[in-house]
């Protein structure tokens, strides 16, 4: 107890004296007896509702018993209703939870998971993935002791997550293992790994890996489909030795636009679970071939950089022409690139008016502003006859397209004449000059759109040394022609840029979440978080029509479709208010992964068991569990004294006594005539 505690409880009871004494000695003229017990029951009544108004705390010392804490954490996945084990693994969760004597020596808590950890009064094994590996870390951080221990009900197959056999949980974790446990033969396409994109005629890679359960040795065929014909086909072999294959083969993309591919096993004889022989998926094929013209008045090494970094994408050709020789149509080509331009650059340029034909447009040490500036191009510069070198700093604010940072700053300056730049239109900038070390705001390159036309501004010669400084730090062109193949994407494209883009899978599996995320930006195509955003799906078979709302989460829209049945479907994103949609299409499958498995994976969970300290039970062995759990002499109840401090306004009885004497008090003195 504090100092100035014990100091208030001496000034209280000295004030419960002086005021006692005051009432009833202090020029009394009467001192019976009666009046030294009203003497103390008023300085009693007094001191203790002082004491109260103090409120000193009163230090307790309690003893604590700790039970050890036993998890029960139930598979709550599909594959348990899948291997029908339901009621089985009900009945074992009731017979453990309910036991008096593990109630008695623990304390049990009792969780379900299947992507997450959850708890739940009600089982309904609903689950379309399972983390078993996620289960066991949560339910450590939750329980972070020795003295705890967890009971695994699952049938030990894993679709998602770290492999649990890896898991480094502190507590002994007993699986019991449900399903059947019996190995059949099977045939299973584990996984397709294919490019989402392709472009028209161009063949494109498919991996395909194969497994096989038995031990005898079967044939087979492989097979991909796609709108019902046979595009590869294979015979296969498995037996007890090689029981996996990978396969690949090239498709050639024949079809603009979606495709979906079917890869299959065909079924061997007495293979019980034929769901697991199939996997969809799919490839967008895109028609972009691209012919870029590039017309220029003078010979250097920026034009073989830019013809080699364009045609490393097979599907763009570049064709350099002298602007002397030039006597072609702007029109057979998607985009053209100017090349330090002058005078004889006037008809060009005129046909560029008027067929809005997008261009790139490249300055150097010999470009003719004067005549650039006439043009009125929605940039102009106030150019000397002095060059100057710039480097570049890349812009982490560009938002136009896709461009990450290759080391631009680290690559040697461009050069062009020495001037200030001046924009009249809205341009976005991807790099910004850096002046002999002042870094500026002014562009180094700049992209800019006005209705269909799209104009790209690289603002220096020397663009040749970039490549060579990309390989020598890479030991490979690949950025830096990424670079230039998004600059010219971009700027051959007709299609104006989209201030709504949505981002959604082409293929789901059945029951899975459907999530679809949503970008929308403003007129100036900045991020706009005030817009109220609707997804419209149709069933293209049923033309079932389900609506729901986006939600602003982390910069984006975002939303989740449930309980759509498999087939196709087509989607409108619409922002409300607004004439702005975007569609789309995207398939939902057959495939039910938690249906892929012939048996339980009980030895997995014996290694599980093993390395944990704990032990593997099957679901009969409830009552084995429930004996060993007892016997185990490593998990017991831990007391230990805690001392509290209790505030004495807690102790009520205390002013019911203060009361019982200020009315004893009362009583007596009306009794002797006192009052």
């Amino acid at each position: 107890m504090q100092t100035t505690t014990i100091l208030y409880i001496i000034l209280a009871l000295l004030i419960s004296v002086a005021v006692a004494y005051f009432q009833y000695f202090y020029k009394a003229k009467s001192k019976a007896k009666i009046t030294i017990l009203l003497f103390f029951l008023k300085t009693l009544a007094l001191f203790l509702l002082l004491l109260l108004l103090i409120n000193p705390k009163i230090k307790s010392v309690q003893l604590e018993n700790t039970k050890p804490v036993l998890s029960l954490l139930i598979d709550h996945s599909k594959s348990i209703d899948f291997f029908k084990e339901t009621k089985k693994v009900i009945a074992f969760k009731e017979t453990v939870a309910n036991n008096k004597d593990l109630q008695e020596k623990f304390h049990i808590e009792t969780f379900v998971f299947d992507t997450n950890v959850k708890v739940t009064d009600t089982l309904k094994f609903n689950g379309n993935e399972t983390n078993i590996f996620n289960g066991i870390a949560q339910i450590n951080k939750l329980n972070n002791k020795k003295n705890t221990a967890i009971v695994l009900l699952t049938d030990g197959n894993q679709t998602i997550g770290n492999d649990y056999e890896y898991s480094n949980s502190s507590q002994k974790v007993y699986p019991v293992v449900f399903g059947d446990t019996t190995i059949y033969k099977d045939l299973s396409v584990t996984r397709v790994n294919a490019n989402k994109y392709s472009y028209i005629k161009n063949k494109f890679p498919v991996e395909v890996l194969l497994n096989y359960v038995g031990t005898e040795t079967i044939n087979t065929r492989f097979s991909i489909f796609s709108s019902g014909k046979t595009v590869f086909s294979k015979k296969i072999q498995f037996s007890k030795e090689e029981k996996s294959k990978i396969i690949t083969t090239n498709l050639t993309s024949t079809k603009e636009g979606l495709n979906y591919y079917t890869a299959a096993l065909q079924n061997i004889k007495d293979e019980k679970n034929i769901r697991n022989n199939k996997k969809n998926f799919s490839v967008e094929v895109i028609d972009e071939q691209s012919k870029i013209l590039i017309l220029t008045d003078v010979l250097h090494p920026d034009l073989g950089a830019f013809k080699k970094a364009i045609e490393s994408n097979k599907q763009r050709t570049v064709t350099v022409f002298n602007i002397d020789k030039f006597t072609g149509e702007l029109e057979d080509y998607q985009m053209v690139i100017l090349y330090q331009p002058n005078k004889k650059f006037a008809k060009v340029f005129s046909d560029i008016e008027t067929d809005q034909s997008n261009f790139l447009l490249v300055t150097g040490a010999t470009t003719d502003w004067i005549f650039i500036n006439k043009k009125q191009l929605g940039f102009a510069k106030n150019a000397i006859n002095q060059t100057e070198n710039y480097s570049a700093i890349y812009n982490n604010n560009f938002l136009t397209f896709l461009q990450k940072d290759i080391g631009f700053n680290q690559f040697v300056p461009l050069k062009d004449k020495f001037g200030q730049l001046n924009f009249t239109k809205d341009h976005q900038d991807v790099l910004y000059q850096n002046i002999n070390g002042l870094q500026t705001t002014q562009p180094l390159l700049s992209v800019l759109e006005k209705n269909n036309q799209k104009i790209g501004v690289l603002f220096g010669e020397g663009i040749w040394k970039w490549r060579a400084n990309s390989f020598l730090t890479n030991n490979s062109f690949q950025d830096f022609d990424q670079f230039i193949g998004n600059v010219i994407q971009f700027i051959a494209s007709k299609k104006k840029r989209k201030r709504l883009e949505v981002n959604a899978e082409n293929i789901y599996p059945a029951n899975s979440a459907i999530n679809i995320t949503a970008f929308y930006t403003d007129k100036n195509y900045n991020f706009d978080a005030r817009a109220s955003l609707e997804i419209t799906v149709t069933n293209k078979a049923t033309n079932a029509i389900q609506k729901r709302p986006f939600s602003l989460i982390n910069n984006a829209y975002q939303t989740s479709l449930a309980d759509l049945p498999s087939g196709e479907y087509r989607f409108k994103v619409a922002v409300l208010g607004q004439k702005i949609v975007t569609y789309g299409n995207f398939k939902i499958t057959n495939y039910v992964i938690e249906e892929q498995f012939t048996n339980a994976n009980d030895e997995k969970l014996k290694v599980l068991a093993d390395k944990t300290g704990g032990k593997r039970y099957y679901k009969d062995q409830g009552t084995t569990l429930i004996k060993d759990l007892l016997a185990n002499k490593s998990y017991y109840t831990t007391q230990k004294s805690v001392t509290k401090d209790k505030n004495l306004i807690d102790f009520k009885w205390l002013l019911f006594i203060a009361l019982s004497f200020f009315t004893v008090e009362w009583f007596i003195r009306k009794y002797y005539g006192k009052i």
